[in-house]
C-alpha cells in the first residue's frame, strides 16, 4: 500500500466511486488533476477528493488525505488512475480528481462517503 492510502478499498466500493466520478462529470462539477486538486480542497471546495493508488512516485498525493482530513472533505480511493482518466472524460490517467457538485448522484455520493467513514474507522 502506497504512503498516502490510509485504507483498503473494496472493489464494489471502487466501481460506485467510478459511477459517480461519471455521473458528476456529466450533470454535477469536477476538477481534474493534482495541483486543481489541491487548490479546491484548499478552499475548501471540493465535496469528495478520489486518489488513484496506481500513482509513481507517491509523494504526488503524500499530503491530499491530511489535507481533506484538516477541511473536513471526504476522500476515496480508486485502484487506477487509467481509469479514473476516462471515468473524467480523458484520454490520459489522472492521480486525483475533486467533485465540487455531484449532481444527479447525491444518493451514490451519500453512500459512498458513509462507506468511506466505516472504512477509516
Amino acid at each position: 500500500m502506497s504512503i498516502y492510502v490510509k485504507y483498503e478499498t473494496p472493489k464494489e466500493l471502487a466501481e460506485k466511486t467510478y459511477t459517480l466520478v461519471e455521473t458528476a462529470r456529466e450533470t454535477g462539477k469536477i476538477k481534474k488533476g493534482s495541483n486543481e486538486v489541491t487548490k479546491v480542497v484548499e478552499r475548501g471546495e471540493a465535496a469528495l477528493v478520489v486518489m488513484a493508488t496506481d500513482v509513481d512516485p507517491p509523494e504526488i498525493l503524500a499530503h491530499m488525505p491530511l489535507l481533506c482530513e484538516e477541511r473536513k472533505i471526504p476522500y476515496a480511493y480508486v485502484p487506477s488512475k487509467a481509469e479514473l482518466g476516462n471515468a473524467t472524460g480523458l484520454e490520459k490517467p489522472t492521480a486525483s480528481i475533486a467533485i465540487l457538485d455531484v449532481g444527479r448522484g447525491k444518493p451514490l455520493y451519500d453512500e459512498i462517503v458513509k462507506a468511506v467513514e466505516a472504512l477509516k474507522h
